[in-house]
C-alpha cells in the first residue's frame, strides 16, 4: 500500500511540475510571449491634459481592435527625466512596443536605444524623438501647413498691423518649435512688414504657467493685438485671461485647440477661429502603427504601406534622417461648426 501510495504521490509531483513549466512559459510578456495577448505603451507627456486623454483613448481603441492589450501612462510633470523612469519601466516589463509623446527630443534617446536593442519596437507622436531613437514618426498634419496657416489667420483678423506674440509648450517641444519656425518664415513675406512678433513665451503645457505667461505678454507689450498659442492648453488659458480681463475686441486669439474647450471663446469672438487635428485620430493611427511594427507589416522604412483601420492606407514617407506617417490637414474650427464640434471632443 505504501508503494502505490508513493507512486501516485510521484506522479502527481511530476504532473504538477509540467503544469507550472507550461503556465510559465505561456505568460505574456514582450515579443517572446507564448499565449498572451502584445501589450502595446503609450507616454504621454504629463497627467491632466485633455489632448493627452484623447490621444491615449485613440491607440486604447486601436489596439484593442487589432486584439492587443493597451497600457496607458504620463508623469506628473511634463520632463523627460519622468518619462525615462516610465521607458525603463516598461522595458523590464517587456512590453512589445512603446509609443512616445516627447517632452525632449534627445534626451530620451538612451532609453529609447536600449528598448529597441530588447526588441521592442519604438515609435513616436505628436511631439517627435529624434530619428536614432525611434521606428517612424506619427504626425498630425504637415508642419509647414500648421505654422504658416497661424499667422495668416493672425493677419486676417488684426488687419496686417500689430504686434503679436507666440504661448508655446515647452522650449524643448519639437513638434511646436517646427511649427514655430514655419510662422517666423511666413513673416518674412513682405505682406506682413507691418507686423512684428515680439515674443515667444513658454507655458510649459502647464495651465497655471500659461495664464501667468499670458498675464505677462499683455502686461511687457500693451501694444499686443493677436496671441498665437499653438497647443490646447495655453490656447485655453489665454481664452480665459483675455475674457476675465474684457479684451475681446483688443487682442485676437487663435492657435490650435480642443473644440470643447475653446467652444466659450469662439463662440463670444475672443478667438475667432482656431485649428487642430482629431488627437483621438492621432492615436489611433499610432495604435495601428504599433501592430504594423510588431507583426513586420512595416520596418519603418520610406515607401512601405499598411492599413490603419478605419483611416485606411497609410503610407511611410521621410521625415530628415528618419520617416513618419502624416494624418492630414489642420482643420479650422469657428462659429459656423463650433458647435457640432464641441460635442465630439
Amino acid at each position: 500500500m505504501k508503494k502505490i501510495v508513493t507512486s501516485f504521490l510521484t506522479v502527481l509531483l511530476a504532473a504538477s511540475m509540467l503544469a507550472a513549466c507550461s503556465q510559465t512559459a505561456s505568460q505574456p510578456g514582450g515579443s517572446g510571449d507564448a499565449g498572451g495577448k502584445k501589450r502595446f505603451a503609450i507616454i504621454f507627456k504629463n497627467t491632466g491634459n485633455p489632448y493627452g486623454e484623447k490621444q491615449m483613448e485613440g491607440f486604447k481603441i486601436a489596439i484593442e481592435e487589432t486584439g492587443g492589450e493597451a497600457i496607458l501612462k504620463a508623469p506628473d510633470q511634463p520632463t523627460a527625466e519622468a518619462q525615462i523612469q516610465m521607458i525603463e519601466e516598461l522595458i523590464s516589463q517587456k512590453v512589445d512596443a512603446i509609443a512616445v509623446v516627447a517632452n525632449d527630443p534627445d534626451a530620451l534617446q538612451p532609453a529609447l536605444k536600449k528598448a529597441m536593442d530588447a526588441g521592442i519596437k519604438v515609435l513616436s507622436l505628436d511631439s517627435a524623438v529624434n530619428a536614432q531613437s525611434r521606428m517612424v514618426h506619427i504626425n498630425q498634419a504637415d508642419p509647414e501647413r500648421i505654422g504658416r496657416v497661424q499667422i495668416q489667420a493672425a493677419a486676417e483678423m488684426i488687419g496686417g498691423k500689430g504686434e503679436i506674440a507666440v504661448l508655446s509648450a515647452t522650449s524643448q517641444a519639437t513638434n511646436q518649435n517646427l511649427w514655430i519656425e514655419w510662422m517666423k518664415k511666413e513673416l518674412e513675406d513682405p505682406k506682413y512688414k507691418d507686423m512684428k512678433l515680439v515674443k515667444v513665451a513658454y507655458g510649459d503645457d502647464l495651465r497655471d504657467k500659461s495664464v501667468s505667461e499670458t498675464e505677462a505678454l499683455l502686461k511687457s507689450y500693451p501694444d499686443l493685438k493677436a496671441i498665437i498659442a499653438p497647443t490646447t492648453v495655453g490656447i485655453a488659458a489665454a481664452g480665459k485671461v483675455l475674457t476675465d480681463k474684457g479684451l475681446k475686441d483688443k487682442v485676437k486669439l487663435t492657435g490650435l485647440g480642443l473644440p470643447s474647450e475653446m467652444a466659450e471663446y469662439i463662440e463670444s469672438g475672443v478667438s475667432p477661429w482656431m485649428y487642430l487635428w482629431n488627437p483621438v485620430d492621432v492615436g489611433y493611427l499610432s495604435g495601428y502603427a504599433a501592430d504594423a511594427l510588431v507583426k513586420g507589416t512595416i520596418t519603418g522604412k520610406a515607401g512601405e504601406k499598411f492599413t490603419a483601420g478605419k483611416l485606411g492606407e497609410k503610407e511611410i514617407i521621410a521625415d530628415g534622417d528618419g520617416t513618419q506617417i502624416m494624418l492630414g490637414d489642420p482643420f479650422k474650427f469657428d462659429p459656423s461648426n463650433i458647435g457640432e464640434w464641441k460635442q465630439v471632443y
